[in-house]
């Protein structure tokens, strides 16, 4: 199956598992999926990304160094799935008695359900929440970190606005996606990404759909030069992309 790549000027709202006509039902479909690729989801991830995922986590997380190693300094891991990014967060964040924990955020219970058991003894908390209606008061938050997940908002302006009213000011965004080159190298990742990798992901899951999903999400996502402007007509300033792994992924920061 080969999925059209929309054009850099195609406005979208956020992500559609199957061209549905509302963000609720949108919402409700991707969450449905997350639940059902759960069992497989981290073994899949390291497969299907070469091992790379460890280390773009890694380096999202070394970003913020300075603002994690601040004890209390209120920490949300936005999508966190089951907790990959959310790792790499506490590996920078002290061990001293009163560090402020990690709050892992998700919508799936089921991909919740494994983020707890991987981080029983971790300093973290988990949280069952809808991005675009997040439990926390305004102001309130220093960090705000979300890997490959904001891509899965059904509405990506209304999440930004979400994470701009909980962040203090000062505070700081960053959000890991991925990402489509150009050039000889984007024939060779359209060639892997969308043809090879739905039809592995797919076979080893037992969720074909889901996998179909994945390409036609980094498809739908706006390109770096647009996510910027979001960004930036969000209320965030200092707002820049860094690319990871010669653009197959990279990290987007923001301050409020």
């Amino acid at each position: 199956m080969t999925l059209p790549t929309p054009p850099e000027h195609l406005e979208t709202t956020g992500a559609r598992f199957a061209a549905e006509p509302t963000d609720q039902e949108a919402a409700a479909h991707v969450r449905q999926m997350f639940d059902t690729i759960a069992p497989t989801y981290d073994r899949l991830n390291h497969l299907l990304s070469i091992g790379l995922d460890r280390w773009w986590w890694t380096r999202a997380a070394r970003a913020f160094g300075p603002l994690l190693a601040r004890p209390e300094a209120r920490i949300v891991d936005l999508c966190c799935g089951t907790g990959d990014m959310t790792s790499a967060l506490l590996r920078l964040r002290p061990s001293t008695p009163g560090t402020s924990p990690v709050t892992g955020v998700d919508f799936s219970p089921e991909m919740l359900s494994r983020a707890r058991s991987k981080h029983a003894r971790a300093n973290a908390t988990f949280v069952e929440a809808d991005a675009l209606h997040l439990p926390f008061a305004d102001s309130s938050v220093d960090l705000i970190t979300a890997a490959f997940g904001f891509r899965n908002l059904a509405n990506y302006e209304e999440g930004l606005a979400e994470l701009h009213r909980v962040l203090r000011p000062g505070g700081q965004l960053g959000i890991l996606e991925a990402n489509q080159p150009g050039g000889l190298l984007g024939l060779g990742y359209n060639l892997y990404f969308r043809g090879i990798l739905p039809r592995l992901g797919g076979l080893l899951s037992r969720a074909p759909a889901a996998y179909r999903y994945l390409p036609a999400s980094v498809g739908r996502f706006p390109r770096p030069p647009r996510m910027l402007e979001l960004l930036r007509a969000s209320g965030f300033r200092d707002a820049s992309w860094t690319s990871y792994t010669f653009g197959v992924t990279g990290l987007f920061r923001a301050t409020k």
